[in-house]
């Protein structure tokens, strides 16, 4: 900390000048930790955001950075993407300006809960950027926009302790060509590109989009990185649901867990779906089971997977389901599910 620093913080406090001994202090702060003393520039910042009475937050200046919450769900993903994702934090760690990724594939692949995963692994606070505030219907204000908010993300204090989400980045970056008003989708894309190139070294940019197709080429390259996301075999989505299945059940009592009897029904449905779905199946089916029927999840998780056309009692015993089995997916007691296999009526 030179002398200069400190007669700057003095004339910008009795001045009343609060940007400018805000963004001084942001600048000291930075230098300790450059120089190795980041406990002291935690507790400069520290003592900072709790200065609101000196440093009232406007309604413009509303921030269009959101942090994100890491939770500690496991997340289960293909080896090859699992890989990937861990040469992106060897990448973050080598430190040699590979920053920007971005992440490719269908609805509930697991995107941005890879995100997460990775801030969580690299110690990195993760924020989700507010298209909300980004997106405006007058003409060039977008772009004026997306010039603030990349001002915002090179002016944050600890360049190398965040990752910025774009999440669902074709918002704001589908092609130039195939664009109705093109002059305005073409100042929009060239600023961010522009301020994509601009972007500090040390800040982590991760992008996703399920319209990878549609978006700006030039953009594309502007990325180290691009990770498919839709790589799952069925194998592998039946071995997530398992995960998220045990995940799940430990918050339920009087749950029968009966993975032989879970994974059968996935491995006969006709389409399993993505991990995002399957979660949302998952634990829908055990909190609307009946508390006094233990394998009452495993019925409703039948059903959701079958869809309204379930199959009959042949059907399921053909596809290797015994009459124990088809007792818990159907209800029908064992002795009528005998019957009705050997032609008879059953109740």
């Amino acid at each position: 900390m030179k002398k200069g620093d400190v007669l700057d913080l003095i004339k910008y406090h009795f001045q009343n000048r609060e940007k400018e001994f805000k963004d001084k202090t942001i600048t000291i702060a930075r230098e300790f930790d450059k120089t190795g003393d980041s406990q002291l520039a935690q507790y400069v910042m520290g003592i900072l955001s709790q200065a609101n009475t000196f440093f009232p937050q406007s309604e413009d200046a509303a921030s269009s950075l959101i942090p994100v919450k890491l939770d500690t769900d496991p997340l289960p993903l293909p080896e090859p993407i699992m890989n990937d994702l861990k040469g992106i934090i060897n990448a973050v760690n080598h430190g040699i300006g590979v920053n920007k990724f971005l992440f490719i594939g269908s609805p509930g692949t697991g995107k941005t809960e890879s995100s997460k995963h990775i801030a969580r692994l690299l110690g990195r606070r993760l924020l989700q950027v507010d298209f909300s505030n980004l997106v405006d219907s007058k003409l060039g204000q977008t772009a004026k926009n997306l010039t603030s908010l990349f001002s915002e993300i090179n002016g944050l204090p600890f360049p190398n302790k965040n990752i910025i989400l774009f999440d669902e980045i074709d918002t704001i970056a589908l092609d130039r060509i195939n664009q109705n008003d093109v002059r305005e989708m073409g100042r929009v894309t060239s600023t961010f590109l522009k301020s994509l190139d601009a972007v500090a070294s040390e800040i982590v940019i991760i992008a996703t989009t399920n319209l990878f197709a549609n978006l700006d080429k030039a953009l594309v390259r502007r990325f180290d990185a691009t990770i498919d996301f839709d790589r799952y075999t069925v194998t592998d989505k039946i071995d997530v649901a398992e995960v998220i299945l045990n995940n799940y059940v430990r918050q339920f009592k009087n749950v029968a867990r009966d993975l032989r009897l879970f994974k059968k029904i996935l491995k006969n449905a006709k389409h399993v779906p993505n991990p995002g779905e399957l979660k949302n199946i998952i634990r829908t089916s055990l909190a609307f089971s009946d508390e006094k029927d233990p394998y009452d999840y495993l019925k409703r998780f039948f059903s959701a997977m079958f869809g309204r056309k379930l199959p009959t009692l042949k059907e399921l015993h053909s596809l290797g389901f015994t009459v124990r089995e088809i007792e818990i997916l159907t209800g029908i007691s064992k002795s009528s599910v005998s019957r009705g296999l050997n032609g008879g009526e059953y109740e």
